[in-house]
């Protein structure tokens, strides 16, 4: 492979021309070996940021950071292996519902996750606010308890997309991350990687996701099962409004909370259905279900059954977890500060600025500013109040928890800036809107 000189490949991309293949392999490859700064990368992701990256050019960045590291190969675990990913959004904890009810199913789910990004949170952050689990497996230990169990919830170690784990946690503290380029080549690295045979995706939008509007979710989502299935992944993505957040807790170890919630057959509305739905694709993508409304209703039995309750337990204190919490949620230790946000006026809560409650929860504590900075796992956001529901005034519409004092007054305020009351009500928006497959976009209908 030729040489090239870093500073011109970040000038030419800054100067909106797009790089060769051998250029962007070079530049991948140098910054694995630390032969390029984390500053010169930085610069490259806001030059690709501002000015976009063609179909070829985020085809080879996926492959240089697939093929940084190693690929798994899990063909000798029976069954077909599947796994979901959504583009992160405010309070989505489906993948800790679906994946233990996808895996009470019978289909394997080898599921490497990520870290929360800006607004938005991260499995495996939520995953350690369980006291003592473990998502830090070697690659030999991946393979064991995916065989054991039909599930396995980690983090990317050193030998899966090293150049992608290294760049994900850049963009998420120099705010680059709403490059469908970018997004699309972090997500396929670590999923290809992970040996896995097909996969669903949960592409959102909204004031709450990355992408804002559904026709740039549309060309994510287009484009991501465009790559999966150049490498012969089966893959189906639904298009899923982030216009007020998911479910009702917002937070780490809240999140946990609804998600045990939901495995018992308790949970909100809109999470329960959503996350049926991307564990029926899962089933009938896995071939354990006829189809996808088949796999619907197997994700429903394995709720009511307890199969999918226990399965969470089982992989908890197989991950070394403690499951006393799984079976007791309220024992959980509680935050030092609580305090109740309360509406200014009467009506119908019409509106949720969805980023600013993120952020909201942020400077709770529950996310990161730095890509130093700790989660307090106590910290975060119960909404009383969803779009659509009436509001007294001075009734209670957030709980907020903080070991951080200081943040009281700022975050009451920017929770009450961020729910819209009015005196007209309005209907919720529709959850899912579209489903992306190779043959093309259609319009979901339930």
């Amino acid at each position: 492979m030729n040489s090239y000189n870093i500073t011109s490949l970040i000038k030419k991309k800054r100067d909106k021309q797009a790089l060769e293949a051998d250029e962007i392999a070079y530049l991948i490859r140098q910054y694995r070996r630390d032969a390029v700064p984390d500053y010169q990368m930085s610069a490259f992701l806001m030059a690709a940021y501002l000015n976009g990256m063609n179909d070829e050019e985020a085809s080879v960045l996926t492959r240089e950071m697939l093929h940084s590291g190693k690929v798994m190969d899990l063909s000798d675990v029976p069954g077909i292996k599947v796994d979901k990913h959504s583009t992160g959004g405010v309070g989505d904890k489906t993948s800790l519902i679906l994946a233990p009810i996808v895996a009470a199913c019978g289909v394997p789910v080898p599921m490497i996750s990520g870290r929360g990004l800006g607004h938005t949170g991260g499995t495996l952050d939520k995953l350690e606010s369980i006291p003592g689990f473990n998502v830090n497996l070697d690659l030999d230990r991946y393979v064991e308890v995916l065989r054991k169990h039909n599930l396995v919830l980690v983090g990317q170690t050193d030998e899966i997309a090293p150049a992608d784990k290294r760049m994900y946690a850049l963009r998420d503290v120099t705010a680059t991350v709403e490059s469908i380029p970018l997004i699309a080549g972090s997500i396929m690295s670590k999923k290809l990687a992970e040996g896995i045979d097909a996969l669903v995706l949960d592409v959102k939008f909204g004031s709450g996701a990355f992408m804002k509007t559904r026709e740039e979710a549309l060309e994510l989502a287009g484009r991501l099962v465009g790559i999966a299935e150049e490498f012969g992944k089966k893959t189906i993505a639904y298009l899923t409004s982030m216009e007020q957040p998911l479910g009702c807790h917002i937070g780490n170890w809240l999140e946990v909370e609804e998600s045990i919630g939901c495995l018992n057959g308790n949970g909100p509305e809109d999470l329960m259905s959503l996350s049926h739905q991307l564990a029926g694709t899962m089933i009938y993508l896995g071939g354990k279900a006829e189809s996808i409304e088949e796999g619907v209703e197997r994700s429903r039995q394995a709720v009511q059954d307890g199969s999918a309750i226990r399965k969470l337990r089982d992989i908890v204190l197989e991950q070394d977890g403690s499951a006393d919490y799984i079976d007791r949620p309220d024992d959980y230790p509680k935050a030092a500060t609580s305090f109740q946000v309360h509406a200014g006026s009467e009506g119908y809560v019409t509106a949720m600025d969805t980023y600013r409650i993120g952020m909201a929860a942020l400077e709770l504590g529950a996310g990161r500013t730095s890509k130093e900075d700790e989660i307090d796992p106590h910290a975060g956001i119960i909404l009383k109040k969803k779009i659509g529901d009436p509001v007294k005034e001075g009734e209670t519409i957030a709980v907020c928890f903080t070991n951080n004092e200081v943040t009281t007054d700022k975050v009451h305020l920017m929770l009450q800036d961020a729910i819209t009351i009015n005196d007209v009500w309005k209907q919720a928006p529709e959850l899912i809107t579209d489903v992306v497959t190779r043959e093309g976009v259609t319009n979901w209908t339930r």
